[in-house]
């Protein structure tokens, strides 16, 4: 075994903490990639050999720190590539690792009988489409012919299939700073139903991340909001900005859309999170430029808030709303 794919068992709201925990990770190997909201893959393969031990004992002394450290379980799977150790995860519970065998036999004992909507990158319609024809599990679609899945889900994707329900994984842990994401959480002190004092939370936390981004240099392609509710339970979704930006003024728009989009009616929200995705940075982002006088004052006035919160704190210029 040599990846492993941990997801940490965070407490409701505690996203942020996730970069402490992937230094955990990163005192065993320097391969890891992020997977936000909880989650890592880690390359222990040049710790296998550096430690003398196996992925499944560096697992364990990895779980141990984790709770030692952070007071934080996890579950962890194990596998000879990520897609592997993704699958093995869905199996694996705290406290236990997951484990999928390095032979081939042993690889495709472990596919053979899980349904193709298991396997990574296979979305509903595809799924849809390949039990209307019987091959609803790994094993029949790795037994057909390469033709026969080129011809129903197209030449490249029927390809990609077939290798990946066959074990063929050719997936690789692509190292990833913390920075890629970043992300902050407004709890309610008790379950809220007022919208308004939702839409502020989505502000503040709107207005923060682009301070943020704009302090780092980088901007966000994608935009995360998740809602909590009372019962646990908790919606997501992610909308892809029109450019990439760092503008407070055109996160809080989208991050309101997302909102109206879910349509709560007397919710009981217990907390909100915002999350910002696919950093990259400023300096390499393109803006379309507008004729827009309104727009380009906003985009100065933020600048010269930036620089007044730098100097006196971060609530040294603020929305009035937020102020009241």
């Amino acid at each position: 075994m040599t990846i492993l794919c941990v997801r940490f068992q965070l407490p409701p709201m505690h996203e942020a903490a996730l970069p402490g925990l992937l230094g955990l990770l990163e005192d065993f190997t320097p391969v890891v990639e992020a997977l936000p909201p909880d989650g890592a893959l880690a390359d222990l393969r040049g710790a296998e050999r550096y430690f003398g031990r196996d992925a499944v004992e560096l697992a364990s002394v990895i779980r141990v720190r984790a709770l030692a450290l952070y007071g934080v379980d996890c579950a962890i799977g194990a596998g000879p590539g990520p897609m592997l150790a993704r699958m093995a995860l869905r199996d694996a519970r705290p406290g236990v690792t997951c484990v999928v065998p390095g032979e081939p036999e042993g690889i495709a004992g472990f596919l053979a009988e899980r349904p193709v909507s298991a396997l990574p990158g296979v979305g509903a319609a595809t799924a849809r489409t390949l039990c209307e024809y019987g091959l609803d599990t790994l094993g029949l679609v790795a037994a057909a012919p390469l033709s026969t899945l080129q011809r129903l889900i197209g030449a490249r994707a029927g390809r990609e299939l077939w290798e990946r329900a066959s074990g063929i994984d050719r997936d690789r842990v692509v190292p990833n700073a913390v920075s890629r994401s970043l992300v902050t959480e407004r709890p309610f002190e008790r379950d809220e139903l007022d919208p308004d004092r939702h839409r502020r939370a989505l502000l503040s936390a709107a207005e923060e991340l682009g301070a943020r981004l704009r302090a780092v240099e980088k901007v966000c392609r994608t935009l995360t909001l998740t809602v909590r509710y009372a019962d646990r339970s908790s919606t997501t979704r992610s909308r892809t900005l029109k450019e990439p930006t760092a503008h407070s003024a055109a996160l809080t728009k989208a991050t309101y859309g997302m909102y109206e989009a879910l349509g709560l009616q007397r919710a009981r929200v217990r907390a909100l999170a915002l999350r910002a995705e696919g950093l990259t940075p400023a300096d390499q982002a393109s803006h379309q430029l507008t004729f827009d006088p309104v727009d380009e004052k906003v985009r100065r006035i933020e600048e010269v808030a930036d620089r007044a919160r730098a100097k006196f704190g971060p609530r040294a210029v603020m929305p009035g709303t937020l102020a009241a």
